[in-house]
C-alpha cells in the first residue's frame, strides 16, 4: 500500500508540474502575442510571432498528451 501511495503521489506531482507549465506557457505566449510582454532587442512583430508559436506548440503539447494516454 505504501508503494502505491508513493506512486500516486509521484504521478500527481508530475501532473501538477505539467499543468503549471502549460498555464505558464499559455500566459507568456498570449502576453507576447498581444504585445503586453516585450523582449529587449527583439522587435514587436517578431515577439508577437514567437508568442503565437509558443501558444500553438503548447496546444500541440496538450493534444499529444491526450493521444499518448490512450
Amino acid at each position: 500500500i505504501m508503494s502505491e501511495n508513493r506512486e500516486l503521489a509521484g504521478y500527481l506531482m508530475k501532473l501538477f508540474g505539467w499543468i503549471s507549465g502549460i498555464l505558464a506557457s499559455l500566459a507568456v505566449g498570449f502576453a507576447m502575442a498581444e504585445g503586453s510582454l516585450s523582449v529587449r532587442f527583439i522587435s514587436v512583430q517578431v515577439t508577437a510571432v514567437l508568442g503565437w508559436a509558443i501558444v500553438i506548440l503548447t496546444v500541440l503539447n496538450i493534444i499529444l498528451f491526450f493521444f499518448d494516454r490512450q
